[in-house]
């Protein structure tokens, strides 16, 4: 088995990590209480980007400015540039077609009252597919591509509430899948999921690097050591460092918090 970081190493090598998100002098806050401050880092294309660090520590807010979440978050805003595939977030006058290029995977799984079909099917509507071929083609894709096609397919019509907590997370995987972003956005996906299901989705992540970027918000240092390429650490509203996510466990890193957060002794 070839590990991520190994292919990441690969990949680097022809494609020269083209880079998919640029974070350059960002700050958030809420009101007057500053969440993070100063962060500058880049993702590349197909990559997974782990983001670790205690909580409060700024990993969600990170997320939420590059889907521009701003913007319907009472008291929140930032500062800095963003820019994803090459344009500022701040440019894209129509936020949807931003948010299309993005898919978002929350730590609870946030079912609608709808179908299993049509929480699928959904957004794809909303951007202009009527073709019922059409949508049952993308609604099949990104069940498949979720690892919950096999599951569902006898039970399409059926409420997605009424399927386990595991299948829900999955589908609201499949629900972000179905505009095939070029972005994908993990914020602790399984904080509410067993084991067994987790080892499941983090499969279907290793099969989607090759498609999109992932970055991956994760409380558990292990998991962004199964899957991430790179990794960035967040203290207290800094991003401490990035580096290579193997060499990092490894124990070279350049600043003794990460170790000590590696290792356990806090956080």
């Amino acid at each position: 088995m070839v590990t991520a970081s190994v292919e990441a190493t690969q990949l680097t090598e022809t494609d020269e990590r083209r880079t998919e998100v640029s974070i350059r002098h960002l700050s958030v806050s809420y009101d007057s209480k500053t969440v993070l401050s100063g962060v500058n880092l880049e993702i590349y294309e197909r990559e997974i980007f782990g983001i670790i660090g205690p909580a409060n520590s700024g990993k969600t807010s990170f997320l939420r400015v590059l889907n521009r979440m701003d913007e319907f978050t009472t008291g929140m805003r930032f500062e800095g540039d963003v820019c994803i595939g090459g344009k500022n977030v701040r440019d894209w006058r129509n936020l949807f077609a931003l948010r299309r290029r993005i898919g978002v995977v929350f730590p609870l799984p946030v079912g609608l009252p709808l179908t299993v079909y049509e929480n699928v099917a959904l957004a794809p509507r909303l951007a202009g597919v009527r073709d019922k071929q059409k949508l049952d083609e993308i609604v099949e894709r990104s069940l498949r591509r979720a690892a919950l096609w096999d599951e569902v397919k006898d039970r399409l019509n059926a409420l997605g509430s009424l399927l386990s907590g595991g299948q829900q997370q999955r589908l609201t995987i499949a629900r972000a899948l179905s505009q095939s972003p070029k972005l994908l956005l993990l914020d602790e996906f399984s904080i509410a999921v067993d084991p067994v299901t987790t080892m499941r989705i983090e499969d279907v992540l290793q099969e989607l690097r090759k498609e999109m970027t992932i970055v991956l918000v994760t409380n558990l240092v292990q998991q962004a050591r199964r899957l991430a390429d790179r990794t960035a650490f967040f203290l207290m509203g800094d991003c401490v460092e990035v580096g290579e996510t193997e060499a990092m466990f490894e124990g070279n890193v350049k600043d003794e918090r990460t170790r000590d957060y590696l290792g356990g002794r806090f956080g």
